[in-house]
């Protein structure tokens, strides 16, 4: 099946836009987490959304749910991997699912954390963002998952399956689904080293001696998430409709550049997927010459 629009992150930016898209009637694929944005929820007051005065990030939470399951709208809780320009449609890839879609949309919000010494460095040479994806790769291999949230753990036992040794460290209150066979390390990393290939992670009181390193955060960066993408630092190149150097696919919301307010990312998910949309309907325009020539 291949979707209209497909939109990734489910903060306000996203919401708009699949909000609107619904109202259009497009087909669409909302990527996202069931708890809305974790940086919505933890604003203890927000008094800047134009129409809705002094509630927090919880109430506009709920709103912003409530609002999209009377429209019939759900989030397909998957984190998105890769995104690969086809041509006329993009695959999106989460783990060993892929999805098709003939436009995106970017509404990841930015990463906050800073990337490890020696993350960048070795990316694809041993170091990942998606276990279920590389795991058998790793068979009979030592392997270590840092993880910033559930999801990591879910995708530490998949690996504990294939791999010799995996090593789990948890960046956040761990609740502890993980396989016996897990090893838990309750330590901070601080170096990712190796010569052509990972060999070493280096934490605050030990290291590991370790063929593979995966980092699970709640998104991947869209610089590493889309290849060829155009960014400037943590912020992807856009222009005013919203469209990326990337025929066909549009940003919105934090990803986009500041200020980082809820009514400008909704704002710019609204711009869009009306540049989406602009984008599909020249599509069908295309293809009906086409069939009309011949």
């Amino acid at each position: 099946m291949r979707y209209d629009i497909a939109i990734i992150g489910s903060g306000p930016a996203g919401l708009a836009a699949a909000v609107n898209a619904k109202i259009r009637n497009k087909n669409i694929i909302l990527f996202g987490s069931e708890d809305i944005s974790q940086k919505l929820i933890k604003a203890p007051s927000i008094d800047n959304y134009l129409g809705i005065s002094n509630i927090s990030g919880l109430d506009l939470k709920n709103k912003f749910k409530n609002h999209i399951e009377d429209m019939g709208i759900k989030i397909t809780q998957k984190r998105i991997n890769n995104v690969y320009s086809m041509g006329e449609y993009f695959t999106l890839v989460s783990g060993n699912d892929t999805y098709e879609s003939t436009t995106v949309i970017l509404a990841t919000g930015i990463e906050y954390g800073k990337m490890l010494k020696g993350e960048e460095e070795f990316l694809g040479k041993g170091v990942g963002y998606c276990a279920t994806c590389d795991a058998m790769l790793y068979r009979n291999k030592k392997v270590a998952i840092i993880g910033y949230n559930n999801e990591a753990e879910e995708e530490a036992n998949f690996l504990s399956e294939i791999a010799s040794n995996v090593y789990y460290v948890p960046m956040y209150k761990l609740e502890n689904k993980l396989n016996n066979n897990i090893n838990i390390i309750d330590d901070r990393p601080v170096e990712i080293k190796g010569e052509k290939l990972v060999n070493k992670l280096v934490l605050k009181k030990s290291e590991l001696d370790i063929e593979g390193i995966f980092i699970i955060k709640d998104s991947v960066s869209p610089k590493y998430m889309v290849p060829g993408l155009e960014v400037e630092g943590s912020h992807i190149k856009s222009d005013k409709n919203m469209s990326t150097n990337i025929e066909g696919l549009y940003v919105a919301g934090d990803c986009a550049g500041k200020p980082y307010q809820y009514l400008k990312s909704a704002g710019q998910g609204q711009t869009a997927v009306s540049s989406a949309i602009s984008h599909l309907d020249k599509q069908k325009i295309k293809k009906s010459v086409l069939v009309d020539t011949y």
